[in-house]
């Protein structure tokens, strides 16, 4: 063996070895296939064989020389193909994540790190799409000074050496397409931070969520935009009358619904449309309903502001109850709040082991009276996450 061989052997154990002890490591540069070698990561595998994606037909076998979970083998050729993994109880065939390329544009990265990016509940979290014709979940995630981003959840067993995903350096951003995951599907993020700190977040981006006391992130269907409805233009007329009904969703008519439970959106559209309706009033205002973790702040300490709170059912629900309240020609309001956040270790606060979010400065960016944190306003990047949350509520739910 050359010194030169032997040099870029060490490196790439240097790199495995990174890998299987959960250490920051440039993972498409040792899984997937790099020329005729094919090399994969499943830890607690029995067997690992490469199969031809379009016919199903075995094109060999990956060995596991070190027993560590790393399989790697030479197959002939370069058809599109499958992993198929023997484990202990089960067979599982899946397409490999490290065989795709760069997933977000260049504008995207551009317009996000200037926090001009107007449709980021499209862009970033989770969203389901076909990439190459496969159907899977692209993860989008801001942590610009973590060492390492995982997607974690029960798809792999929490472990975050398994999905490791690929960091964009010029807008911090880390994706990853993880095929055959789909909707209803929960997960986290695992971070490594700067300090070595492993850290386990909910997506800042996520569409949907568990319900409370769940923290994890939900994958979730993009919401269709609405389209613009003839009454908007004479409720929205300057001179235009307007009454405005404002309401707590999860204490109206509370007792009424049955086993002191919170009415769901479907109950709500039943009832309190219209029971606004029949008063004439113009607008219902629904105190904040994006996902907060504190039921007792009533929505005003949120942490997932693309997310409609699953206390009262998932987005689809929150949608329709949006759309009969349309049809029944009121307008709806709801409460946003940009002005802070709760300090829950799952949410935003120090996000990659960084004051991100939040101002580093505690005189800016604590707020005393609440224990909550203080967004930082001069950074684009925050600046663009709180617009585009108003947005992703006004475009994809009519609000």
């Amino acid at each position: 063996m050359s010194r030169q061989d032997q040099s870029e052997a060490e490196i790439r154990d240097a790199r495995l070895d990174a890998l299987v002890r959960g250490e920051p490591v440039d993972v498409f540069a040792v899984l997937g296939r790099h020329g005729e070698l094919i090399r994969t990561f499943q830890p607690g595998a029995l067997e690992v064989e490469v199969i031809d994606a379009a016919s199903g037909a075995s094109l060999g076998t990956l060995p596991c020389q070190a027993g560590d979970g790393v399989f790697e083998g030479c197959i002939a050729g370069d058809a599109a193909y499958r992993l198929r993994i023997r484990w202990p109880d089960a067979v599982q065939e899946l397409v490999d994540p490290y065989c795709f390329g760069l997933l977000l544009g260049e504008l995207d990265l551009h317009l996000f790190h200037e926090g001009k990016h107007r449709q980021l509940g499209r862009m970033m979290g989770a969203q389901p799409m076909r990439v190459d014709g496969i159907y899977g979940v692209r993860f989008a995630v801001w942590a610009p000074n973590a060492r390492r981003v995982s997607v974690v959840g029960p798809f792999n067993g929490w472990d975050g050496r398994r999905h490791v995903m690929r960091r964009r350096v010029e807008a911090g951003i880390w994706e990853l397409f993880l095929p055959q995951l789909d909707l209803g599907d929960a997960y986290q993020f695992e971070l490594i931070a700067a300090n070595g700190e492993l850290l386990v977040k909910a997506d800042p981006f996520a569409r949907e969520t568990e319900r409370p006391p769940g923290i994890s992130s939900v994958v979730s269907a993009a919401a269709a935009p609405v389209k613009a409805l003839a009454y908007r233009d004479e409720r929205q007329r300057r001179d235009a009358p307007i009454s405005i009904y404002e309401v707590h969703a999860g204490s109206w008519q509370r007792n009424d619904f049955g086993n002191g439970e919170p009415p769901n959106w479907d109950q709500l559209a039943d009832r309190l449309v219209p029971y606004v309706a029949g008063l004439n009033f113009t607008h219902i205002e629904l105190m904040p309903i994006a996902e907060y973790p504190f039921g007792g702040s009533w929505g005003y300490q949120p942490l997932s502001l693309y997310a409609p709170t699953a206390r009262y059912g998932p987005p689809r629900a929150f949608a329709r109850f949006v759309a009969a309240a349309h049809e029944a020609g009121l307008g709806v309001i709801v409460d946003w709040v940009p002005a802070h956040f709760p300090a829950d270790a799952h949410g935003l606060r120090r996000f990659d082991g960084t004051a991100l979010f939040e101002h580093q400065d505690p005189r800016e960016g604590y707020h005393p009276d609440w224990n909550t944190l203080i967004y930082n306003y001069g950074r684009n990047e925050v600046r663009g996450f709180l617009i585009g949350s108003a947005l992703h509520f006004i475009e994809h739910y009519g609000i």
